[in-house]
């Protein structure tokens, strides 16, 4: 028995073609598709309904993390496949997500692919950002990230693991902190590309750099969670993290620049290095589409920007709940010892 879990919160627009490619999978064997309703005020419960097939589940609003927990300790499959409400599996994805289970016992987790139709330049671009990250993770047997757009795990090692982690309130990086987890406990998790969804990626670029300072910031906490992780994972081309260094250093040299000419050279430097950065991947993007090779030093810029904001954000936020932890219990000692002290006096009266 397979499980197909899905979160969706006000997701009226997109979770009818979720639905039907899932009604007609070419897996012959059972399985059962559970659409977890995260609170929504649209009419998404409503549209689930009218599939006799799919299991609705309702809850107050949590978040993503809680509904595919809540999904998961209902399921009543050994194999849990998670997608999102707004992506399209292909007619085979269940028996492709479900093939390298079958192939290797040792697997725990398996991890789709994305694809999209869209023609627009920042979609393009996105989509063969995942296409680079895809090359990169083919490179290694085993794996260490899988994203909830196309995942895969047993459900006993997902239920062991206590699944997603609560604390990160939107879909975002809850599966990268879950599967690095898995990966520090040893789990083996691999990647089919044939196991394919398809999506919409933002299409305006301040969409897109929305999304990017968004994913940074949310790392931040996976990273404080798995330390281990910061220097190399097998889903971050080295080179993003290289390149997040340098809008910081090369806005610092515009400054200098404009307060002493001399200092224009340094800013020259730091751009023909920063372009040199983006070539590996504007000549591999080049092969496929002309326009996003030649655009991508540029948006490779604007995502490096993007990250360094986020990195800055996540990392202020972590300080921020650190201190606000520290004020409520350094508050709670000091209330408590009050306490105390005024029931021994009382006590001695």
């Amino acid at each position: 028995m397979v499980s197909v879990i899905i979160p969706a919160y006000n997701a009226d627009k997109t979770i009818r073609k979720c639905l039907e490619p899932l009604m007609s999978q070419d897996y012959a064997e059972e399985y059962e598709v559970i659409v977890v309703d995260d609170g929504s005020t649209d009419s998404t419960p409503h549209m689930v309904s009218e599939f006799n097939k799919v299991r609705l589940i309702k809850q107050e609003n949590a978040g993503p993390a809680a509904a595919r927990n809540k999904g998961a300790a209902e399921a009543e499959g050994e194999i849990l496949l998670f997608t999102d409400a707004d992506c399209v599996p292909e007619h085979n994805w269940i028996s492709e997500m479900l093939k390298p289970f079958n192939e290797n016992k040792e697997v725990f987790g398996v991890k789709g692919r994305y694809k999209t139709n869209q023609k627009e330049i920042v979609a393009r671009f996105v989509q063969l950002e995942y296409e680079d990250k895809y090359s990169y993770m083919l490179k290694d047997k085993y794996i260490d990230f899988i994203d909830t757009y196309s995942g895969g795990f047993k459900k006993a090692v997902f239920l062991e693991m206590k699944g997603y982690d609560t604390e990160f309130p939107v879909a975002c990086a809850e599966d990268v902190e879950l599967s690095y987890r898995l990966s520090n406990r040893g789990y083996k998790m691999v990647f089919n590309p044939d196991a394919i969804v398809y999506h919409t990626h933002p299409n305006r670029l301040l969409d897109y750099l929305k999304k990017k300072y968004k994913f940074a910031f949310w790392r931040m906490l996976t990273l404080k969670k798995n330390p281990n992780k910061v220097t190399k994972d097998s889903h971050t081309p080295q080179i993003m993290k290289i390149q997040v260094l340098f809008p910081p250093v090369i806005f610092g040299s515009v400054v200098l620049a404009a307060i002493h000419r001399s200092f224009l050279f340094f800013f020259l430097l730091l751009l023909t290095l920063f372009v040199f950065t983006t070539l590996p991947f504007a000549f591999k993007a080049y092969k496929s589409d002309l326009t996003i090779g030649l655009f991508s030093p540029v948006l490779l810029f604007f995502r490096a920007v993007a990250h360094f904001l986020g990195v800055l954000g996540g990392t202020f936020y972590i300080i921020k709940q650190k201190m606000l932890k520290k004020f409520s219990i350094e508050k709670f000692k000091t209330e408590f010892k009050d306490f105390v002290n005024e029931k021994i006096k009382e006590f001695f009266r």
